[in-house]
């Protein structure tokens, strides 16, 4: 099994949230991330599509996309880049 990145966002509130990464894409100039709070990809786990906001070298900001329209296109492209999984909305 390939080992996935594993990032820490900062919420809002101060909280550290851990997230693997599962697939990257830019879209438009855009870049968006694929996460899953489960570490083994075996099982069904929630997923979630972050939004990079700004960001630098050293820290990006994202937000989790939430408009259906962007989340049903998002999650089709990502479907196409990852043949094994399924995106349930």
């Amino acid at each position: 099994m390939e080992e996935q990145d594993k990032i820490i966002f900062t919420t809002d509130e101060g909280e550290e949230v851990s997230f693997f990464v599962i697939e990257q894409t830019m879209i438009a100039g855009v870049n968006y991330l694929l996460v899953t709070d489960g570490e083994d990809s075996a099982e069904e786990a929630q997923a979630y599509i972050m939004r990079e906001l700004t960001g630098d070298e050293d820290q990006a900001v994202y937000e989790l996309v939430d408009d259906d329209h962007e989340l049903s296109a998002l999650s089709k492209v990502f479907e196409e880049l990852l043949d094994d999984i399924d995106i349930e909305l």
